[in-house]
């Protein structure tokens, strides 16, 4: 029950917080929805991602069964709502948006708060959770964005309209500067900072703004129930398989479950406004996936200390 509540009110409370703002100011305003989303997209988004890549000092002992781990995992994500969604009978676009919202996690706002909590007193079990969210960065910008590309382009266009877009520059530039140890002058890392910081509220409000624009009774439709119980509940069951058959343990092994129990990350809705592609039901999936996750990660979190404290 402690967890419960503490998951809650630090975590998932913060968050409805934020989409509460969005849907008052959308109400009130009426903003551009697409210009939000293309702010984000093109500014807020791949500096954040750059400074996290930048700043991270991966540990080579845990890397190795980490990466491992997260190959394994991600793949068979991606292969179990490939499957699901050609049961389904989505369309490509439905289909695009579905695989997104099972293979992508929120890994960083929600993830790593969740990490400092339960490994307060282990800094392993929040190093392997910053791994984590770089992973899932580039399975965002990778495997996410082809999959919305590709609903309306193919071929030579898919590959240009990638390279274009800024997180994929800001993935390099971050790993070369990590890894030459190269300096950011503070005239200009300071702006860099202030933009960085203000990216999860810009982009809660933004998804808040959307929210505003749905009625709830849609959410409970058959393609989002489906996406937030795989997401939810197989991907930490298929987790907990990965990690017996690497046999993984201690620290690694529950932080690795946990992460794995993270709902649907809003970067999935961000992107799907920037294309324009089945916007809503994005949206939708990440509100109630955040929402269900405030029971969900709690169990997995007692669990985990039950096999692996």
């Amino acid at each position: 029950m402690n967890y419960l509540s503490m998951i809650f009110f630090q975590i998932v409370a913060p968050i409805l917080v934020l989409l509460g703002v969005g849907v008052g100011l959308q109400k009130k305003f009426n903003f551009n929805l697409k210009a939000m989303s293309q702010l984000i997209t093109y500014c807020f988004m791949p500096i954040a991602v750059f400074l996290n890549i930048y700043e991270t000092s991966i540990q080579m002992s845990v890397l190795g069964h980490v990466a491992l781990f997260i190959c394994l995992f991600i793949g068979s994500q991606m292969l179990l709502s490939h499957f699901i969604a050609k049961l389904l009978k989505l369309n490509r676009m439905e289909s695009a948006v579905f695989k997104n919202s099972v293979v992508l996690i929120n890994s960083g706002n929600y993830g790593i708060p969740v990490a400092q909590m339960v490994f307060a007193t282990q800094p392993i079990g929040v190093a392997i959770q910053v791994i984590l969210v770089i992973f899932q960065n580039m399975a965002t910008y990778t495997y996410g964005l082809y999959n919305l590309i590709s609903t309306t382009k193919s071929g030579v266009a898919i590959v240009k309209d990638f390279l274009k877009m800024p997180i994929v520059h800001a993935l390099v530039i971050g790993i070369l500067l990590n890894v030459l140890n190269i300096e950011i002058p503070q005239s200009i890392r300071i702006p860099l900072d202030h933009i960085s910081d203000g990216f999860v509220a810009l982009a809660l409000i933004t998804l808040g703004a959307q929210l505003s624009q749905i009625e709830v009774k849609t959410i409970f439709r058959k393609t989002i129930l489906i996406s937030c119980f795989t997401r939810l509940i197989i991907g930490p069951a298929v987790a907990l398989l990965i990690i017996f058959l690497l046999k993984l343990d201690g620290v690694v092994a529950q932080s690795l479950l946990i992460a794995s129990s993270f709902p649907t990350s809003r970067n999935s809705s961000s992107l799907a406004l920037e294309y324009d592609i089945e916007s809503n039901t994005a949206a939708q999936t990440v509100l109630f996936s955040t929402i269900v996750s405030c029971l969900t990660v709690t169990f997995v979190i007692y669990l985990s200390t039950i096999l692996f404290g």
